[in-house]
């Protein structure tokens, strides 16, 4: 068995696509299962009023703004490997989101615009990937318009990102006189045709990079392109393996996406560099991904992806061992047995029911409330993994309904998006008025649209007057339960408990927390959290 599994295991990849707003990251996740055989025809994300969207955009709001707000998982096999592909949204407001999800993959795909070089979102998502090692491979995309020199964009990702570049395709001009890319690696150069809505039987390949042909074909803009070459392969060092999976070196693609074009080249370095699935840290010990025993952790939960059937998915990271569907699986926070028959695997909104999974691979248990985020499970023993973290959020309202004989409904479907960490949820000790924590306001926005479409209610989003929010623990050594209650009853007033019913501290000003910092020694406050077994992770002031 132990053999069956690690031939299993070598064979995944799982990886997220990241970049800032409108870099082209939700064109470029239709064109690798384009390219991969999943799909036959490719959505374009922003023709809103079209019959087709982007295959990953299944939530109502995406298709009509042209944007991701939620993380969308696909599989597609290639070159017998099967790849899980986690489209994340790019727009800052749903970092959180998107941190979760870089949790669960083992590489990740950059998408950066070639006119405007590194943007603010693309620096903070790389600051996750580096804070957990993650391998990066960086696709430029774009080439098919007047954008930066690409000497100048290798500059500019190595000053920002602090990662050694290593091109492995050089583009040869740009916009109406962008040629191709020179695969540095196969000593050839893949043409460009611009326009091609489906995967073309044949591109065409010209052997040899310093092919007199070239010169004749393409002038200036491939002597211009040839002598770059020379430039970086004399500066840029030489692609090192370790280097790439400590997170520390990233291959460099150039192409279009929307036209097809560098797809390829991006598909097959994912297989050859991006790594297996690798061991995972529980709090107990490390969990290897080959071992008999399956075990895995939930880091996403999503409501209505069928508004039919009003279910709720909790998407699984397998960890380690092999899921058969029927089997018995221990929610570790909870002591329950699950024993799902409906496990599901994804093409984005279509689902196929799964016999089998391995480590690396995502999959689907629809449930009702049973699984939260950060929930591990095994079968039988008691892990617990680490790193899915929640952070205090920055932006608070207030929520109200419209109709008052909707107010269940309100606080069911609040309660739902609360626990897919759509937004976070605080119910006040003291007063019935829902709030609403988020990280940017496009979050209160998604929430009131999904509470109307999706539940029917329409809600008012209404300003609160808090801004600071900590969750509070004592240690034992302190005084433990007694201590924190002691706390707890002399702010009422300004506590609330969240999805999880952790007591959570609501302040109007970052002043009035050191105060109360001061005058409570013993109870610790924390800016970030993590969910199942509610283990904090460091102390934070304001």
């Amino acid at each position: 068995m132990s053999a069956e599994l690690a031939e299993q295991v070598r064979r995944r990849r799982t990886f997220a696509i990241i970049s800032h707003p409108d870099a082209g990251k939700t064109t470029l996740t239709e064109k690798l299962l384009l390219f991969s055989g999943a799909i036959q025809i490719a959505g374009s994300v922003k023709a809103r009023k079209a019959s087709r969207h982007a295959t990953s955009d299944w939530m109502e709001i995406e298709k009509q703004r042209g944007i991701s707000v939620a993380s969308s998982v696909m599989q597609m096999e290639y070159r017998d490997c099967t790849i899980n592909l986690l489209d994340t949204p790019g727009h800052q407001d749903f970092s959180e989101d998107t941190y979760r999800v870089l949790t669960a993959v083992d590489a990740a795909l950059m998408v950066i615009d070639a006119a405007n070089g590194v943007e603010p979102q693309t620096r903070r998502l790389l600051q996750v990937c580096r804070a957990r090692n993650t391998p990066i491979l960086t696709f430029v995309n774009k080439m098919d318009r007047e954008v930066k020199d690409p000497l100048a964009l290798m500059d500019e990702i190595e000053a920002e990102l602090g990662m050694t570049v290593v091109p492995f395709t050089w583009p040869v001009g740009m916009a109406k006189f962008f040629g191709g890319v020179l695969d540095l690696r196969k000593d050839q150069m893949r043409v460009f045709s611009p326009g091609e809505d489906r995967v073309a039987g044949t591109e065409e390949i010209i052997e040899g990079i310093a092919n007199p042909a070239l010169s004749e074909r393409f002038g200036d803009v491939y002597e211009q392109a040839a002598g770059e070459i020379e430039l970086v392969r004399e500066a840029a060092p030489a692609f090192d393996e370790a280097e790439f999976l400590a997170g520390r070196q990233t291959p460099m693609f150039f192409g279009s996406a929307v036209n097809n074009f560098g797809v390829q080249e991006v598909l097959d370095a994912l297989v050859d560099l991006a790594p297996a699935p690798g061991p995972r840290p529980a709090i107990q010990r490390t969990v290897n991904p080959d071992e008999s025993k399956f075990t895995g952790v939930v880091f996403k939960i999503q409501a209505n992806m069928d508004p039919a059937h009003r279910d709720r998915i909790a998407f699984l990271r397998v960890a380690s061992g092999k899921f058969e569907r029927g089997m018995n699986m221990k929610v570790v926070r909870s002591g329950k047995t699950l024993r799902p028959n409906t496990v599901v695997t994804f093409m984005s909104q279509k689902r196929e029911l799964l016999d089998e999974a391995y480590a690396g691979d995502i999959i689907g248990i629809p449930n009702h409330g049973v699984l939260q985020l950060g929930d591990t499970l095994t079968e039988g023993e008691a892990l617990q993994f680490t790193g899915l973290p929640f952070f205090a959020p920055e932006l608070f309202r207030s929520v109200e309904v419209a109709d008052p004989l909707k107010t269940k409904q309100l606080r069911a479907g609040l309660t739902q998006l609360g626990e897919e960490g759509a937004i976070q949820v605080f119910r006040p000790m003291a007063g019935s008025v829902l709030l609403l924590g988020a990280v940017g306001q496009l979050q209160f926005e998604v929430v009131a649209h999904r509470l109307e479409h999706e539940y029917g209610v329409k809600a008012r989003i209404l300003p609160a007057r808090f801004n600071v929010a900590r969750w509070v623990t004592c240690d034992e050594a302190d005084g433990g339960e007694k201590e924190l209650k002691r706390f707890i009853d002399g702010n009422s007033h300004r506590m609330a408990l969240d999805a999880v019913d952790a007591p959570t501290l609501l302040l109007e000003y970052a002043g009035e927390l050191r105060a109360i910092q001061e005058n409570w020694p013993k109870i610790k406050f924390h800016a970030l959290r993590e969910h199942a077994g509610l283990v904090f992770q460091q102390r934070m002031g304001d």
